[in-house]
Formats: structure tokens, sequence, C-alpha cells
């Protein structure tokens, strides 16, 4: 596979040098409001940190994790470690942390790089392979964690030793899933996988280094890690991180400061934004309501609600990238209709992530992940020869090495090359990639039906009421536990004045009107029997998916 850049080979280190080479004295890192470093003070703090972790004993093949939230030294830890072929294990912050340390032990890690803000749960471990550990907030040592008499032995017996550089296909980066069906998995990255995944995206989006990526995701999740760090890197662009949780007036104050070009988010957030913001303008008075059910008028309110939001996002918005769940089909509609610049992409950790994307300035078809990436070969295994459904699998340069001391769980996903992504979907007469969901979510009907439980939750979390539902089979029944909006609700009822058993009462009657209005949006088999009330908030995974299995075993 061709592709338009001039890079000696397909590693991490050739891929630095030469953005330093043509973007020397051009911003790339920084926080908002702060200081950028350019692409030369990022080479000389990976080096200086390639000359630390040398000193310190890391050689070609050592682990070193990186746990920690977003910032630009979380890149200067990602580069330097990768550089001379040490492998990066990025760790979501998010986790908790006995799974940290369970990480750490399991990937054999010799240093962590770590934030402030975490430093307790690596102070916490015991019985690990590690050997020294950095503050990441300012690149220090840290002389209580470190092991004086290891580092002492080493200095002396290496200290001649040159580093090497990596090949294409020794592992870059053991990334650790935190999946909705259970344990994580380490999935181990070459160079070449990630570095191909990035300069893939060329034919999605037109990138160059007048533009800037504002970085909300974890970087810890390979959608944010190869698109929005490795990506911008490689075209010359720069990336600012936001220094707290991205709460919406946090989000505010960042896009007018940073008045970002490019960003990625989870479905989740743009969700929120249109239920929050920008539905309830267009429902909040009999008239708007009527003139937002007239197709020709819904499209004109929505254009006209595009142009505010992208002057919400700093008026430069041009690529607004959303993969890591499924967008849901009324929020695509008014994304399409307002003329917002999104693209949906679909990948996984596995293919390093992207699979396929939309593509800028091509046709948009509502519920796709649009067309297969440059590299990427996309076929549809076992499909039925009804509608053409069946198990998406890929063949591609970015498929993983594997499951890190598991080759059964890697034998059993890659076979002759291939990648069977258990996901289940569909290729248009056109080329576009359909999800349908997950082959372990499809609950089967009682006629042989297939029935995906993501496609009705997306039509149950319409209602401005429900924040999260989650259908599932019970005792041969589809029910839906439905997770509500308590302050919408109590405005709604003026719950407050009422006693809790009529709180009670009105939520339940409010569910079964509910229940049977989705019901009539529903095919037959997929009806739901019972809506259920549930009071806690899903537990998810970083990227904001419902981890089922905790509620359906």
């Amino acid at each position: 596979m061709k592709y338009p850049y001039d890079l000696d080979n397909f590693t991490l280190p050739t891929l630095l040098d030469n953005s330093v080479e043509k973007y020397g004295d051009k911003k790339v890192l920084s926080k908002v409001d702060q200081e950028p470093m350019t692409y030369n003070e990022m080479a000389y703090s990976v080096h200086s940190m390639i000359r630390t972790l040398k000193d310190n004993g890391i050689r070609k093949g050592d682990k070193v994790a990186l746990l920690s939230e977003n910032m630009p030294n979380w890149a200067i830890a990602y580069f330097s470690v990768t550089y001379f072929g040490g492998v990066i294990v990025p760790i979501l912050p998010d986790f908790h942390p006995a799974d940290v340390q369970h990480i750490i032990r399991h990937s054999e890690a010799k240093a962590v790089f770590v934030s402030k803000r975490h430093l307790q749960t690596i102070e916490d471990l015991d019985e690990s392979n590690m050997k020294f550990v950095i503050q990441l907030d300012d690149l220090t040592m840290i002389d209580e964690l470190t092991n004086h008499s290891y580092i002492s032995k080493l200095k002396q017996r290496m200290a001649s030793k040159e580093l090497p550089k990596p090949d294409e296909d020794d592992m870059a980066a053991l990334l650790y899933t935190s999946g909705t069906t259970g344990h994580s998995k380490g999935v181990m990255l070459s160079h070449k996988n990630l570095v191909t995944n990035a300069m893939s995206a060329y034919k999605n989006v037109h990138i160059t280094p007048e533009d800037t990526f504002l970085s909300i995701l974890p970087l810890a999740h390979t959608l944010e890690c190869t698109v929005g760090m490795i990506v911008p890197i490689l075209h010359g662009a720069d990336v600012v991180y936001i220094d707290k949780v991205p709460t919406p007036n946090v989000l505010v104050k960042a896009f007018a400061s940073v008045k970002p070009t490019m960003m990625l988010s989870v479905p989740l957030i743009i969700e929120k934004i249109y239920k929050n913001k920008i539905m309830p303008k267009f429902t909040g008075s009999f008239i708007m309501r009527t003139l937002y059910s007239i197709p020709f008028a819904r499209r004109q309110l929505n254009k006209i609600a595009g142009k505010k939001l992208i002057e919400t996002f700093g008026g430069r918005l041009k690529f607004f990238g959303i993969g890591g769940a499924a967008l849901p089909t009324y929020v695509e509609t008014f994304l399409k209709e307002a003329e917002f610049p999104y693209i949906v992409g679909y990948g996984l950790t596995e293919t390093s992530p992207l699979i396929a994307g939309g593509r800028m300035g091509m046709p948009i078809k509502i519920g796709s992940t649009g067309l297969p990436m440059v590299g990427v070969d996309v076929k549809i295994n076992d499909a039925n020869p009804q509608n053409g459904e069946g198990e998406i699998v890929v063949k591609s340069p970015s498929v993983m090495l594997g499951y890190y001391k598991d080759k059964e769980q890697t034998e059993e996903v890659i076979r002759d090359g291939w990648f069977y992504t258990g996901d289940l979907g569909y290729l248009d007469d056109d080329g576009y990639l359909f999800i349908s969901g997950r082959s372990k979510n499809v609950i089967i009907g009682s006629g042989g039906e297939n029935i995906y439980p993501e496609q009705i939750e997306g039509i149950i979390n319409q209602n401005e009421a429900v924040l999260d539902s989650l259908v599932m089979e019970q005792d041969s029944k589809l029910i839906a536990r439905i997770h509500l909006d308590y302050e919408l609700i109590d405005k709604m009822f003026n719950a407050h004045k009422m006693p809790e058993a009529e709180v009670r009462k009105k939520i339940e009657e409010y569910l079964e009107e509910m229940r049977v209005e989705v019901n009539t949006k529903l095919a037959s088999f997929a009806k739901i029997q019972k809506f259920v009330e549930q009071i806690e908030p899903f537990v998810k995974t970083p990227t904001k998916k419902i981890k089922r299995y905790l509620y359906t075993e």
C-alpha cells in the first residue's frame, strides 16, 4: 500500500523525526491558555527522557507503564519509550486502582510514568517488576519509589551500550482494553500497526500545520492516541489539552480560548449537547414543536442551530470525529441537517483502531460508519442472503500482533490473516459499512429473528427524560432498564412536593407510557414487555459504553 508520505519506514521514531525536521519551529503540544512547546522542543524533551530511561536500565522490549490524565508530557513519555524499541503500556486513568496494579504486574513493566493525581495507586503497588517511577507532571524521578541498588549496578554494566532503533514489526504499545464483556486483554500493537493506521486517515480529512486539535478523550484510549495525537504530529498540526474534567462549562471556555479546527468525541458528548441545549429550544412551545414536526421547517431550524453550534465550538471547527460507540440516528440526523462538520468512524483497539470512517466532502449515509480506511480490507463473514448481514472481518497492516500472553484468544480472533471483530454488520452497494451490533449482544427472538439491543436503546434514548437504557432478555422476555434524568423528572412532576410513594407511582406510569410509545416503533418480535427503573447510573467503560455483562449475567 502506497501512502503520500516520505517515511523511510513505518516506525514511530521515523514519524517523529520526519515531523521535527519539517515543522521544527511550529507549535505542537500545550494545555489550554499555556505556552505551547514547538516540535524542536518536543524532540529535545524526548531525547532527554531517552537518556534518563537508558541510564536507568530500560532496554529494547522493556515495558514502561503510563498512568495519567491528558497533558503534553504524556506524548513525551509515549515517544521516548517507543523511540528506541521500548514498549509503552498506556493505562486508562478511569481504571480501578486494583486493575491498574494488575496491569503493571501482568505487563511486567520495569518503570512507570505517573501524574500526581494517580501517584497513590502506584505507591500502593507491591510484588511488581517495577524498578523506578517518573512523575509525569515535571518528568522527575520519584526517589522513594526507585530501586537504587538495582539502578546503580545497571549504570556500571550498561553505560556504554547504545540503544537501537525499533523495527516496523516490533511491539510499540501494549494496551489493556476495558471491554463491555469482561476482563481486560492486553493488545499488542506494533510500530507498523500504529503508523500505517495514522497515515490511512489522509483520505478522510485534510490536515495542515495550521490546524489545532482539542484533545478531550483519554489518550490511553487508542482512538485519541492514534487520531488525536499521532495523526496531528504526522501532519505538523498542534494539540491542546484540557487540564480539568471536560464538563460543559469547562468545554465552552476551552472552545472560546483554543478555537479548535479539529477534535474527537464519543457520541455521548454530542448527544448530551443536542438533548440538553438544542432539543429544548425546538420542543419548548407548541408553535416550535409544530414547526419542528414539519420536515422542511425542521431542516431550516437545524441549519440555524448548526451555525450557532459551530460558534459555540469557537467558530473554526472543520472536523469533528465521532467514534467509540454507536451514534444515535436522531442525533446524526440533526448533525447532517445542521451541516455540522462531523465524521463517524469505526474501529477497535485490536485494529489500531480505525477500520472505516466517513470522508469529508463525500456523501453521508445516516447510520453508516463510512468507507473502509485506505489499506484496510473489510468483508462480511457468513452473510445472511436476505440482508447481507454477518460478522465483520478485517485484514490490514493495522491488525494487532495478538493478545499478550494469550495465544489461544489470539488464534480465536485472527485466522488466515483476517481479524474477526465480533461485530455484526453489512456493506451496501457503494461499499459503505453499517454496524448492527455486537454478536455477543444479539438476542434471538422466538421465531429465530435477530434482535439488536443497541438499535432499540437508540429509540428509547430519544426520550428527553432518558439518560441511558439497557435492553436485555429475562425469562425469555425483552425488558429495558431505564436510567432517568431525575432533575427533569422533578420538574415534570413537581416531585419534590409529593410523597415518595406517589413519586414512584408517577415514574412507573411514565415508564409504561414510554414503553407503549417505543413499541409502536418496533417490529412485533422486538417489542419490550417491561421497562424497569435503573436508579443508579450504569457502570461504563471509558468510552461510555455500558458494561453489559454486569447486568445480564
